[in-house]
Order: structure tokens, then C-alpha cells, then sequence
């Protein structure tokens, strides 16, 4: 089930949104171009858990920002991108551009202090938006709880419930976490601590920020 767009107007154009999306795909795009020198950029701009020994310094703390906008492949970009694009507009259009931008960032460093609690002396390096999407996520479900989303399912296009679609997604995250936590999963690389961190920091957020801040949003 791919999510393709909900059905939700924005009454402001979403200039974050995009420029989050282009920042992404731009060092991504770099990334790429530096051929055999990729994997020095991202042990020099990822943050690796093994390298906190006595809490962060201000290097970390830039790594820390860098790998949100760093990611592994083409299909780790584009999926993070696709649920950015979809979901990303409408929290902006509800919290405003400013609020957003901080709103996406402490959600981002919340996922990465999750997933640095359960992968202390990993080295590992810790690299994508996913935590701070999942952030987004996270708010949209609960400024726009009756927000449809089309989706592909198969070979057929059908409307879903949002809480439906991020609610499978965040139920995918648990099982696959606690599966990770004890042992019985192969994570494949997926920081689903990340994820979840993330998820709960967007609600978090959302009820401090306020539900009804910023522009109101059509519910449907």
C-alpha cells in the first residue's frame, strides 16, 4: 500500500516543504558525484554512536544536522521524499513556515537521541530525513485525523484513511523495533528507534505548538 497523495488543500504555498525536499535531493546529488570519495563524506557528516563517548560536542551536534539530509540510496531518498511530499505541505500550511522548519528539526534530533539510546557503541553511521518525516507523520495525525489518502494498492488506486495508513505505518515500527531490541529481527539497516522517537516528538510537538495554530486546513 503506497501512499500517492492525500486530499487536503494547502492555502499557502509550502516553501519549507520544497526546500527540505530539494536540500535532500541536493546531497543526495553530491553524495553520488563524489563517486569512491561517498563513503569518507559520510563518516565525515553522519553521526556515528560509537564516536559519543562523554555526550556531544559541537562536531556532533553538526553531524547530527548533516545526516538528516544525507541518505544510503536512491530508493531510502525517494521514499522519504514521497511521504515529505505528501504529508510535509499540510502540517506546514496549519503550523507556518517558521514554526515548521523548527518543528521538522527538533523532530529530526529527538529521532536521533532515540535511536542513540539503543545503539550506543555502534559504528554504524546514523544518516536520513525518515526520523524527522516520521515527526511530520506524527502531526498530521493529529491535525488532520479525518485526512484521506490515495494510495496504490496492487494494480488499483483506492482512498484510505489517513489514521489507517500511518497507523499500519507506526505498527510496522513497533513490532520491528521490539524485534530488533530483542534480537529476533534483522533490521536491515532501518533505525526504527529513529522512527518512532521521531513519531512521538511530532505529536509531542504538535499539542505544544497547538493544534489550531496557523492557517486552518479543510479536513477531508
Amino acid at each position: 500500500m503506497i501512499p500517492i497523495r492525500d486530499q487536503i488543500p494547502t492555502r499557502h504555498f509550502p516553501i519549507v516543504n520544497y526546500l527540505l525536499i530539494a536540500a535532500n535531493i541536493l546531497v543526495f546529488i553530491i553524495m553520488w558525484l563524489a563517486g569512491s570519495a561517498q563513503e569518507k563524506l559520510v563518516y565525515d557528516f553522519a553521526l556515528i554512536p560509537a564516536n559519543i563517548s562523554s555526550g556531544l560536542d559541537l562536531g556532533d551536534f553538526s553531524d547530527v544536522l548533516t545526516s538528516m539530509f544525507m541518505h544510503a540510496g536512491l530508493a531510502h531518498l525517494a521514499g522519504n521524499m514521497l511521504y515529505l511530499w505528501i504529508f510535509g505541505d499540510n502540517v506546514e500550511d496549519r503550523f507556518g513556515h517558521v514554526k515548521f522548519i523548527i518543528f521538522y528539526l527538533l523532530c529530526g534530533l529527538a529521532a536521533t537521541f532515540a535511536q542513540l539510546a539503543f545503539s550506543t557503541g555502534s559504528d554504524i553511521p546514523n544518516l536520513g530525513a525518515s526520523g524527522a518525516i516520521a515527526g511530520v507523520l506524527g502531526a498530521y495525525i493529529i491535525l488532520f485525523p479525518q485526512g484521506k489518502i490515495r494510495v496504490l494498492q496492487g494494480s488499483r488506486m483506492v482512498q484510505v484513511s489517513a489514521l489507517i495508513v500511518i497507523g499500519l505505518w507506526i505498527v510496522l515500527q513497533l513490532f520491528s523495533s521490539i524485534g530488533s531490541i530483542a534480537g529476533a529481527a534483522d533490521t536491515g539497516g532501518v533505525a526504527y528507534m529513529a522512527h518512532i522517537g521521531g513519531f512521538i516528538a511530532g505529536i509531542v510537538l504538535t499539542f505544544l505548538f497547538g493544534r489550531n495554530s496557523g492557517v486552518k486546513s479543510i479536513n477531508g
